[in-house]
């Protein structure tokens, strides 16, 4: 799967892999290197010691103020880091307008949400579908489209997908002048719009 067709299945969680990974292998690290320590590795004197040297904690206690302010300078950067990694992973996921032309002195934009709602009103007007909701996601220069169906009882599923992979993505495809436009496609039973009617 390209890395434009999981951006129409899934928000990208790359970045937030990426940062995991790398503290895992810092601490992961550090670790080995505890044990390493602990095993006589690094000499068997060295590893009867303690942990932290005794002429660091002698330099520690020589310069308390300056050892204060480095740790708190040290906490504010591990909270900002912390706060700003917590509020770029419960943002609303970008949905980027679409470049259509970009020319020197034009550039033509389409926004997302006149898009959405175009893709919208072609894919309930499939027979079958009771609703949908349409929503592009990706980049400005490489979108994509996540939508969610929903059928009435009798819809041929079959059909409805006939219809949305010839027309409604053809279109959108054509509007955006290219080859290719990854789609996510949910389908689900509308229940409310497949209830049977009580007879008094």
């Amino acid at each position: 799967m390209s890395r434009r067709s999981r951006a129409a299945v899934a928000r990208s969680t790359a970045a937030d892999r990426s940062l995991v990974v790398l503290s895992g292998l810092v601490l992961l690290a550090a670790g080995v290197l505890v044990v390493l320590l602990g095993m006589g590795i690094f000499g068997v004197y060295r590893a009867q010691r303690p942990l932290i040297d005794p002429d660091v904690t002698a330099w520690i206690a020589a310069n308390a103020n300056l050892t204060r302010w480095i740790a708190i300078v040290g906490g504010i950067v591990l909270l900002v880091v912390g706060l700003t990694w917590a509020i770029r992973s419960l943002r609303p996921e970008a949905r980027p307008d679409v470049l259509l032309s970009e020319t020197p002195g034009q550039r033509l934009t389409v926004e997302h949400s006149a898009i959405a709602e175009a893709v919208r009103n072609d894919a309930e007007a499939i027979d079958g579908v009771s609703r949908a909701r349409v929503r592009l996601v990706g980049t400005e220069r490489r979108p994509a489209l996540r939508m969610t169906l929903w059928l009435v009882e009798d819809a041929d599923v079959r059909d409805v997908w006939a219809e949305v992979d010839g027309r409604v993505l053809a279109r959108a495809r054509q509007a955006f002048a290219v080859d290719a436009l990854p789609t996510a496609v949910r389908i689900e039973l509308d229940a409310a719009a497949t209830k049977t009617p009580r007879v008094l």
